[in-house]
């Protein structure tokens, strides 16, 4: 990947061909979309904006022909958080702005491509009726309902998941290339203020009660909560200089516990902008 990073900041004509080729080949959009995140982190908007274009004609390729909004919203994603992260400096602000986006997109799914969205809905009620008929019958009428709500936010948050992921291996790329170590304490740090954790948790509880899709709102809202949680574990084991073994058993724990780990992250997450955790925590000191 590093190879790839220089071998797109030689030129606008290597990085435009590689988010080009990349975004129109199935499968390989996020590298485009990562490509063009570098740029703007690097050389600006304004070059980032046209290398975005190169990516941006595959990508409604596939969304207007292929009935596919992944790469395009992907990309979307990506040009906005990586833009604001070069003009403030700040990964808060990105993500809030990624959740915003992904709300967005959640409403117009279902207006832009009804088509794609009623099929994943016939088949997700198909396979309940077939394999979870006392699920289904339980829900009776609601349960076109609850599997719409269901697709619609799966499809927006892991646009934004995805989007976070590519803005952070951009974000590594130019550290790698321009400021080695840079992004992992860039990363270490990253906590979220008190106003915006307040937000993120408001948004999640009171959403369902206007009648909107708590889905997407835990999704959009839970994001920026959960990958703070996230850089917090990283953080803690930084500062004590534990081995990767730890981190290593973190992720392990998180795929066998899965929902359960990910709310009590999200709670972690919530109570460290307030105490600022580990700013409490004593560095680990030197190994003798």
């Amino acid at each position: 990947m590093r190879a790839l990073a220089q071998y797109v900041m030689r030129g606008p004509f290597q990085a435009g061909g590689v988010a080009a080729v990349t975004t129109a080949v199935p499968l390989l959009f996020w590298i485009g979309a990562a490509v063009v995140g570098l740029v703007i982190l690097r050389l600006g908007i304004g070059q980032g904006l046209n290398i975005g274009l190169w990516a941006l004609l595959p990508a409604l390729g596939w969304s207007i022909f292929g009935q596919d909004p992944t790469a395009l919203a992907v990309l979307l994603q990506v040009m906005l958080m990586a833009s604001l992260i070069r003009t403030t400096l700040s990964w808060e602000k990105a993500l809030l702005a990624g959740s915003f986006l992904a709300i967005v997109t959640g409403l117009m799914l279902p207006v832009v491509y009804p088509g794609l969205l009623e099929d994943l809905v016939q088949a997700g009620v198909s396979f309940y009726q077939q394999y979870n008929a006392e699920i289904a019958q339980s829900l009776g009428d609601d349960l076109d309902r609850v599997i719409r709500d269901t697709m619609n936010a799966s499809m927006a948050g892991t646009y934004l998941a995805t989007g976070v992921g590519m803005t952070m291996l951009a974000r590594s790329w130019q550290a790698g290339l321009y400021n080695p170590g840079g992004f992992r304490k860039e990363f270490h740090s990253l906590r979220l203020s008190p106003p915006i954790a307040v937000l993120c948790a408001v948004t999640m509880v009171v959403g369902p009660f206007l009648g909107l899709n708590s889905m997407l709102l835990a999704w959009a809202a839970g994001t920026p909560l959960f990958l703070t949680s996230l850089a917090l574990v990283h953080g803690v084991v930084g500062l004590k200089k534990l081995s990767g073994n730890w981190l290593a058993m973190f992720y392990v724990a998180l795929i066998l516990l899965g929902p359960s780990l990910m709310i009590l992250l999200v709670v972690l997450a919530f109570v460290d902008s307030w105490l600022d955790i580990r700013r409490r925590i004593s560095p680990a000191g030197p190994a003798e």
